[in-house]
Formats: C-alpha cells, structure tokens, sequence
C-alpha cells in the first residue's frame, strides 16, 4: 500500500474514530448541484461567481496564508479563484456570497459577530484546535455569510481546510496529482458544524530513508541549501500545507543528509507561521540534526568523554529554537542512530536534568509550558525501568517494534504523568533484519487494531509515523483510498 494511504488513515485515527472531534450530523455537509432550483442553505458559489473570502487584517498570517488558499481551491473546482478581502465589517445581504475567516481573538471582525451573538463560540472558546462553522443571517433572517471561526490558529486553518476538502479538492492534490472535483452550484448548510479538540494532542509525520527517493526528487524540484540539501522552505511548504490539510500538526524533518534549521533560515520561522510544531527524531536531542552533531559538536558524541562541548551544543540547539513552536526532543543515545557504549541510566539522568535546566533558562519559561518528548525506542526503554527519575513533565514517547506491533503501553503510575505518553509508529523502516522503503508492509487493519489498542490505554499526547519517502509512494495514489475502510471513514 502507498504511504498516503496509510498516512491519511493515521491521521483519520487521531481525528475523531477513537473519541470526539466534534459532533457532525449529515446535514452540516456541503451540497453541489448543476443548477440553483430546488436548493436549501446558502449559495457559496455559481458558474464564474466565487464567493469574498473575509478576513480581519488584524488575524494571525497563518490565517491571511489559509484563506488564499481557500480562494485558490476555489479556483480549482470552479474555474474562477475566489477574492480575499481584508476587512472587520461583516458582509451585508445583496452583496453577495461570502465566506468570513477569523479567529477568537485575534479577529476584530470575529469578535464583534461573538459580542452580537450572531457567532455562538461556547462550545470552542479556549480549547485546543476546534472550531465552528455557522451561516450569518441579517436582521430579516436572511442567509448572507458562511463563517468559520476558529479558537486558535489551526482550529481556523482546520476549519477552512475543512471547507475545501468538502468542496472536492483532495488532501493529496498537489503530492499525488489528485484531480479536484468540478463543481457548478455550491451550496453551504444551514445547520451549524462545531469540531472539537482532537483525540490526540500532537499527531504527524516523520521523514526517515529518505534517500535516494525523496531526497533526488526534492534536488530536482527545489532550490539546494549552502549544504546541498533539497529540503528547504520551499519544500517544506509543500509539507507543511499537507500536514494540516490532513489535520495534522507536528513533523520531524528529513534527517539522513537535511539540517532543518540551517538549510533555510525560513524553516523554523515558518513552521510556527503555519502553525506546525517541529521536533526531532529519537536521536537528535534539542532541537538539532544529526547532521549538526557531526559538523558542530567539538569532539565525540559522548556525555562522558566530552561533556562541556556537548551541553554547549545542545544549550545552543534550545536558544535557537526558542521562539518557534517547537517540540523539544530529550534525551540522547550514541553517534550515528546507535546505542551508546558509555551511558547509563544514572548519566541519561543527568543529560535530561541539564537539557531541562537549559530550556527553562532559554526559554524562560517552567517546564510545564515547554512541550518536552522523550523517545522510548530500541535500548532507551531498558534506562528508564530501571527507575530513572525524570519529571512529570515530559511526555514519554513509546516505539512499536519496527514492524507495527507495539512494545509497550503506559503503565497505571505512567498515565498520572502530566506530560502523557507517545507513540513512534513506523511504516518505513530501515534495518537489521530487512528494509522496507519503498513498499509498506504493514496491513492497515493491523495499524488500526494496535493504535486502536494504545489508545484505549491512555497514549493520547503524541503520535508520529515514520514515513519514509512520501513523494515516491504516491504517485500513482487515487482519491478513493483516502477512505478505505468504513469503519475508518466517519470524523
């Protein structure tokens, strides 16, 4: 099966099969004709007749980015890209259709349909990524908007997505060349939408063996860093666009050859503009590549031989990263994606009690605002039940065996832990006693039964898969294996 595949089911998992991503009745879908007769809702869109897209200027610029977007999506169903105008007066009858973008409290525009009451926020306001969907009416009673109001930026991003996805522009359509539905009348649904916190808090993807594949392809497609690497803003662009379309919210960069924050100095800057947090893989502690261990940590990858320069590097790691939304990888294993010859449980102690303490001083925040994850994979679980005393506040990341078939669960004394626990999925996976790269051999049904299973025990903070490639599994991808599964179809 193609990694798309397996990558939009997992992130129909973490949305709403296994707990609450908002209630949705059938009426609160879209609905599209080849004429206007004989309709109910509020008419978005007509042959050449695109509906203003509203935004506050005073919303976050991941909000002003998504709703281009949305006028481009537009584009592709119809014909004819929407307009976005920048406004905080509310659109008014005979003026035609309208689709109003905000955010609580960052839109003027959005605030004052909430103080009017026009907007119902209850079920939204101050929870994580949720959002509403609700037509505006004038003072006759008269349809004239549709609004999507979001409780903070990837609530409003998820909404509008939301949008685009009903109207037929796939997820997938620009990385696996899925053909957007073409549409005539569209039509918006009287009934409310409300969408709530996710199931999962974190939930992405992680780029792994991703060369020659993805790496050749990204060489020939993108601009290369002052290192040769592919995998710039440009890039993650693409990425980062995907992620959230499918509902996502946290990547670990491509990391065999890519330097995420030093291949474009953009990276780091727009991932938090996006909304995404960033964080690295299970061997590449604060916030700083692999690669970066080699060409800039002075002496040996070694907490116990080369203890100064190895704080110095990661002290640095945790300044530069500090201001972005970033997802601090903790811990530490040998050179290389290895064990180490020289650590301990007590010496890993001291390694994750020193990358706290440079956080907290860094960031100048507690720890409890600082999302901190420690990756329980290959040897690292042996160190920590031996009894290490590591603090609430990091989220313990559990692996599966490679081979989709989970190690571990969180213990009753582990699910009181403020920071929750993880898992690190692999549909790629590289290494003794096979590789697979480029075909996946994980059934989905058995990803559904083991996550299914971990979530049941209370891994609900974090999720992330190794997906390998991306690009050279999906394309000869087709938009109907975005829902295999029934029982995997409904959010």
């Amino acid at each position: 099966m193609h990694d798309n595949l397996f990558l939009s089911a997992f992130f129909i998992l973490t949305l709403g099969v296994l707990h609450v991503f908002g209630q949705e009745v059938e009426t609160s879908r879209f609905t599209f004709s080849s004429s206007e007769n004989g309709q109910s809702g509020l008419k978005l869109a007509s042959p050449g007749a695109p509906p203003r897209i509203v935004v506050s200027k005073a919303d976050l610029p991941g909000v002003q980015r998504v709703a281009n977007d949305l006028a481009s999506d537009f584009g592709l169903v119809l014909g004819t890209n929407a307009t976005v105008v920048n406004s905080d007066i509310a659109p008014e009858s005979g003026s035609g259709a309208a689709i109003i973008i905000g955010t609580i409290g960052s839109s003027g525009l959005v605030d004052a349909l909430v103080t009017s009451n026009q907007i119902n926020v209850t079920e939204i306001e101050g929870k994580w990524e949720s959002y509403v969907s609700q037509v505006i009416n004038d003072e006759s009673g008269s349809p004239v908007a549709l609004a999507i109001v979001g409780s903070d930026l990837r609530g409003t991003t998820f909404g509008v997505y939301d949008i685009s996805e009903q109207i037929g522009v796939s997820p997938w359509y620009w990385w696996a060349d899925v053909a957007p539905k073409k549409r005539e009348y569209i039509f918006a649904p009287s009934t409310s939408r409300i969408q709530g916190p996710p199931s999962v808090k974190f939930r992405g993807i992680f780029f792994n063996d991703e060369a020659p594949a993805l790496t050749n392809w990204a060489k020939a497609n993108f601009p290369k860093s002052q290192y040769g690497n592919p995998f710039t803003s440009q890039f993650y662009a693409k990425v980062f666009e995907l992620v959230l379309r499918l509902k996502g919210n946290y990547i670990w960069p491509a990391m065999w050859d890519g330097m995420f924050y030093i291949d474009d100095e953009k990276n780091g800057p727009m991932a938090t503009e996006y909304g995404i947090f960033m964080g690295t893989s299970h061997h590449e502690p604060m916030a700083r590549a692999d690669k970066e261990q080699g060409r800039f940590c002075s002496g040996a990858w070694d907490w116990s031989r080369n203890q100064a320069n190895v704080k110095k590097f990661m002290t640095e790691g945790a300044t530069r990263a500090r201001n972005w939304t970033t997802i601090f990888t903790l811990g530490m294993r040998g050179s290389g994606d290895a064990a180490s010859a020289t650590l301990t449980s007590k010496s890993l102690e001291e390694v994750i009690k020193f990358q706290q303490s440079a956080l907290t001083s860094a960031t100048g925040k507690p720890l409890s605002e600082i999302p901190q994850a420690w990756v329980m994979y290959k040897e690292v679980p042996g160190y920590w039940q031996k009894g290490m005393d590591v603090s609430d506040d990091v989220t313990l990341l559990w692996s599966d065996d490679n081979r989709g078939n989970i190690r571990r669960i969180p213990t009753a004394k582990e699910r009181q832990r403020s920071g929750g626990s993880g898992m690190y999925y692999h549909f790629d996976y590289v290494g003794s006693p096979r590789n697979y790269k480029w075909i996946n051999t994980i059934q989905l049904q058995k990803t559904w039964e083991q996550m299914h299973l971990v979530y049941e025990r209370g891994n609900q903070m974090m999720w992330i898969a190794n997906v390998g490639d991306l690009k050279a599994l999906v394309s000869h991808y087709i938009e109907h294996s975005l829902s295999p599964l029934p029982q995997l179809t409904s959010r």
